[in-house]
């Protein structure tokens, strides 16, 4: 589905030369320079800088690296999602699961479920968290996902074209590295948070948020608000790396290792549920019934 001369692409530029590149494939160094040089020519770019102490990428190289990324994991999802969309899908739920939509509130209903849906089953279907998958999959709930557990708004669910089914109201937390001076508390106040960076989802992201920003911005000019535009991974590394604090709530403590997530003495919440498509299957359907009725 993608050239496979990619694969080889990130091999040599995270080893740094060829004959590294060749052990980690199991193939000779030519084997391994003929493909770059396929690469190349094929794509019109010198993707590397070929000097005595080894290989350096070029612009054009950090920039295909960063996107063969997504390219090969988005080809392998979409094997994954075909696979199963060939199977019945009878009495089926297909969960889409990634570290920021972790399916955990569902297995942990899923004694009270199976009383109003005895015959229904769960399948798991992983996916990359970027921003460019969770447009697709939000957009598209039913086709090969059918609901994805995450937070949200009203402005959320009218941007992604999709419906939200409320849990719960999670408490506004915040996630600290465990070598941060706040993570020996098991509380935090707002106080607490004078002098700190504060990392905070960008405005229109959650009008949920916002209320809170606009609060510390108002009574609280010592915290100082960084804002960014995606929740993943990557947000959760730049709050260890960088000594930040990041809004989060307790449903992602297992995103990151390193990070503890804190209560805060404040009354700031955000719906917490599961997201599905407009216009659900029948199956679908009884199944968001079942939990309407369990987490009464």
């Amino acid at each position: 589905m993608y050239n496979p001369q990619l694969e080889t692409f990130l091999c040599v530029a995270d080893a740094g030369s060829f004959n590294k590149a060749a052990e980690k494939l199991y193939i000779s160094p030519p084997a391994v320079i003929k493909q770059i040089n396929l690469l190349e020519d094929n794509l019109n770019l010198q993707l590397f800088v070929r000097t005595h102490r080894g290989l350096i990428l070029t612009e054009a190289g950090k920039s295909l690296y960063q996107d063969a990324k997504y390219i090969i994991q988005y080809c392998k999802d979409s094997v994954t999602r075909a696979k199963n969309a060939m199977q019945d899908s009878a009495d089926v739920i297909r969960i889409g699961t990634s570290p920021m939509t972790p399916a955990q509130v569902l297995v942990d209903l899923w004694p009270k479920l199976q009383k109003y849906c005895p015959n229904t089953k769960f399948q798991l279907v992983p996916f990359d968290n970027t921003p460019e998958n969770a447009r697709e999959i939000l957009a598209n709930l039913g086709q090969n996902i059918d609901v994805v557990a995450g937070v949200f708004d009203e402005t959320m669910l009218k941007l992604r074209q999709c419906e939200g089914l409320e849990i719960s109201r999670e408490p506004i937390c915040c996630a600290v590295s465990v070598h941060h001076r706040l993570a020996q508390k098991e509380t935090l106040s707002v106080q607490d948070l004078y002098g700190e960076n504060l990392m905070l989802m960008r405005r229109d992201w959650s009008r949920y948020v916002d209320m809170l920003r606009d609060n510390l911005w108002k009574n609280h000019p010592q915290i100082h608000i960084i804002d960014f535009d995606f929740y993943d991974v990557g947000a959760f590394n730049q709050c260890e790396n960088n000594n930040c604090v990041l809004m989060a709530v307790e449903n992602w403590r297992y995103v990151h290792p390193l990070l503890k997530i804190l209560p805060v003495d404040w009354d700031y919440t955000i719906p917490f549920g599961l997201l599905h498509s407009p216009d659900p299957s029948p199956t679908v359907l009884q199944f968001l019934h079942a939990v309407e009725k369990a987490v009464k």
